[in-house]
């Protein structure tokens, strides 16, 4: 099994105005299929609750203690640079922790009901625009089978980024700086993941050409959304279809953020996504489909 590990010593030949030790667009890229049978089941839109007093409760010790040891990165680093507007440990927990951390249950039930059951442990995802490593870092802490993929343009927190999963000893973590509309045309990227996810990065229907490129047939997009997405969600049907995809559920979810009750908005791929998708970069949030 292929173990990634942001630090692993690259050669690399040529002066980049960011850290080395980011994982760029030029990765070996392979043509054949390495995922397991999947199937495409089809089914209409529903409304699933998932309710957990503290998802944090349920990690082990040791996820329990990377937790924390990323908590106090963030904050520290947070004094030179803008990584949150949280500054509190405690907001910090509930707030973005455990708001990351409530979006497995609805990953891996879904995966388990609409694509592989067989799979599930194996996941191979990539969190678009996860600025901090949210929700992405904190997924690869919770699940250490999966194989994590962070995708972030700017580089000073991709510097951040390699100190977080350098301090939390992650193996299962690559960090990659570009644009998520740069990678879906590239063939490294495109179409390689199981899941994608996003949180707090733009509204449904941009969200869609960021991320829905990068999934695989028979795959997810999860987008981390409030208590009340419907609305969003309608007017990204277009969008997502044109992507290759449709929703498939809702799943809310009790958080102990102080906002409350969270939405994870689940979408399956059924095709693959045109060649013309995604769009040249900036053109997705300026003129949205």
């Amino acid at each position: 099994m292929l173990t990634w590990r942001c630090g692993v010593s690259v050669p690399i030949v040529f002066h980049l105005p960011f850290s080395a030790r980011t994982l760029i667009k030029h990765l070996p890229s392979s043509n054949q299929n390495t995922f397991c049978p999947h199937r495409i089941r089809a089914k209409t839109l529903t409304t699933t609750r998932i309710v957990n007093s503290s998802h944090f409760e349920t990690l082990n010790t040791r996820q329990q203690e990377q937790i924390h040891l990323y908590v106090d990165a963030l904050l520290q680093w947070n004094r030179k640079m803008n990584l949150t507007a949280v500054k509190d440990v405690n907001e910090v927990m509930e707030r973005h922790i455990d708001d990351s951390l409530a979006i497995i249950p609805p990953i891996k039930n879904s995966y388990t009901s609409h694509c592989d059951s067989s799979c599930n442990s194996n996941l191979k995802l990539v969190d678009v625009g996860t600025g901090a490593g949210l929700p992405g870092l904190v997924l690869a802490i919770a699940c250490p089978d999966w194989k994590v993929t962070l995708l972030e343009s700017m580089n000073k927190r991709c510097v951040f980024l390699e100190h977080a999963v350098s301090l939390t000893q992650l193996l299962n973590v690559q960090i990659v700086r570009g644009r998520a509309e740069t990678l879906g045309k590239d063939v490294s990227f495109r179409e390689q993941y199981d899941v994608a996810v996003a949180r707090a990065v733009a509204e449904m229907r941009i969200l869609a050409e960021y991320c829905l490129p990068l999934v695989r047939v028979g795959g997810l997009f999860v987008a981390a959304k409030g208590h009340d997405p419907q609305e969003e969600v309608k007017n990204s049907e277009r969008a997502v279809q044109l992507m290759g995809a449709s929703l498939l559920q809702l799943c809310s979810v009790e958080s102990q953020s102080p906002f409350g009750q969270r939405t994870a908005v689940v979408c399956l791929k059924s095709r693959r996504t045109p060649k013309k998708y995604p769009r040249d970069a900036g053109t997705p949030a300026k003129v949205p489909l």
